[in-house]
């Protein structure tokens, strides 16, 4: 499973980029291929200053080895050896009509420690999938967050009718600021540790979890063709930055991607990717009273259903 699914990331992340990059116009990933020290790497891909995107990336990586006490805790085993891999992506746009879109999909498998280290003999006592995909709206485009919805919705019903109110609740939960009281954008998918069952096998998580991956551009692409080109002013801009804020708060706060990366001995510039390049903090910021910015902040202090039951 480990190795058919590190294949597909690696062919995900070829067929993302294509897509990106067709749709900035202007500029192309940059590669970094790096190692970890303790066993295992990543590609590691990256898009600065285009005419779409100021910032983004399309990283992968699959990393083993022993797995760290702080790591032990959290999953409360004893000492264990593991290997995980996954794509992640975050993405920047210019332009704040443009959403910024955050995106992981991952395996997960820890081992015997007892059993030997050669290929294909390691005793699997945990295996399972996670992953997700959420859009930051700066100003809200009802018909987008509808579309980027109905893309996650398509993909889940095609495996299970419960999956997109489940992982859609999810979402809601887990990509919220607590210390703002608000979610960090108008969400999308989050389902973590899916395991095996006798209704749901791991190739059956597979199929899933690829389906989601592979609808990624479909959700993500034609919002950003329809508002790329959208004028905007300075003060817009500025909200932008402000928003931006919160999307740094949460991800060096709450995010326990950022929180594995840094555990088991990450690559740095790899697990900071996902920060945007300018951002500003603003003493005790308030939006006006019905402006554009105050709707978007009703919605994320007050998540809704964008697909009718």
């Amino acid at each position: 499973m480990k190795n058919k699914f590190y294949q597909y990331i690696q062919n995900l992340q070829d067929q993302i980029c294509k897509g990106l990059e067709a749709s900035d116009g202007a500029t192309k990933f940059r590669e970094d291929i790096w190692e970890r020290p303790e066993g295992g790497g990543g590609r590691t891909r990256v898009l600065e200053n285009g005419a779409v995107f100021e910032k983004g990336g399309v990283n992968i990586s699959a990393v083993h080895g022993k797995l760290p006490d702080s790591m032990q805790k959290l999953f409360n085993v004893g000492e264990a050896d593991f290997f995980a891999c996954g794509l992640s992506l975050v993405l920047h746009p210019k332009s704040p009509m443009v959403p910024t879109v955050h995106a992981n999909w991952r395996y997960f498998e820890m081992y015997d420690p007892s059993t030997s280290l050669g290929t294909g003999s390691r005793k699997v006592i945990q295996q399972w999938f996670g992953g997700g995909q959420d859009l930051t709206p700066y100003y809200l485009f009802e018909e987008d967050a509808t579309h980027f919805h109905q893309t996650c919705k398509t993909a889940c019903d095609k495996h299970n009718p419960d999956f997109y109110p489940k992982f859609k609740k999810q979402c809601d939960t887990y990509f919220w600021n607590a210390h703002r009281n608000e979610a960090r954008g108008i969400g999308g998918l989050f389902f973590d540790y899916c395991k095996a069952t006798n209704e749901m096998p791991m190739e059956n998580w597979f199929d899933f979890v690829t389906e989601v991956g592979n609808s990624f551009l479909e959700a993500y692409v034609p919002i950003v063709e329809k508002r790329k080109n959208l004028p905007f002013t300075e003060v817009q801009r500025t909200w932008q930055e402000i928003r931006r804020g919160r999307y740094v708060e949460f991800n060096l706060v709450h995010d326990k991607g950022t929180l594995f990366g840094l555990k088991t001995n990450g690559r740095i510039e790899s697990i900071l990717m996902s920060l945007p390049p300018h951002v500003q903090w603003v003493y005790d910021h308030h939006a006006e009273k019905g402006s554009e910015e105050e709707k978007l902040v009703e919605v994320l202090m007050n998540p809704i259903d964008w697909i009718a039951p």
